[in-house]
């Protein structure tokens, strides 16, 4: 088995995190925050099997109409649920709270979660936006305690985390 491949692209005014998942020849995209060629660069020897969206602001979708609308995974098309697509398992987790739209990944074989702006480190999103709501975060967040403590956080701004971490330093939780 080939060992998945994180590479993260800080893109955007907001230096938003995109994250590129390689295995096997093929890539998922995780938030095509901004500046396409450059996404495009380092995914052109790879086979696209798909673009998850954590969340639809506009710092984490700014290249997303440069792909395949067939390729898109969100909270429009996605349940909470496993998928497979290409080497790539992964499980949905509705994180709403940030947004209405909140997704989480988690790769469970990979010991990885894709958060979004739900989590960050010590913090997380915020719920003053159009169609946040803090009540709804709480929920969130006692959801995904249930998961293993040493499982890496990657956000979708600043630094990677572990939720073991979080549940310790972090004051939402």
């Amino acid at each position: 088995m080939i060992d998945l491949k994180i590479q993260t692209l800080v893109l955007g005014i907001l230096d938003t995190n995109c994250y590129i998942l390689k295995k096997d020849k093929c890539v998922l995209v995780i938030d095509p925050a901004d500046n396409y060629e450059k996404i495009k660069e380092e995914i052109k020897n790879y086979n696209l099997v798909g673009v998850l969206i954590t969340h639809h602001h506009f710092d984490h979708v700014g290249a997303l109409s440069y792909f395949d609308k067939n390729l898109i995974y969100d909270n429009n098309n996605l349940l909470e649920k496993e998928y497979e697509l290409g080497p790539f398992k992964f499980n949905v987790i509705k994180t709403y709270g940030h947004t209405d739209d909140s997704l989480t990944y988690y790769f469970r074989e990979d010991n990885v979660m894709f958060v979004g702006d739900f989590i960050f480190k010590e913090s997380i999103g915020r719920c003053d936006l159009p169609t946040g709501n803090f009540n709804i975060m709480k929920k969130s967040i006692e959801k995904i305690k249930a998961y293993p403590d040493n499982v890496v956080l990657y956000p979708g701004h600043d630094e990677y985390t572990t939720l073991g971490y979080e549940k310790i330093n972090n004051p939402y939780f």
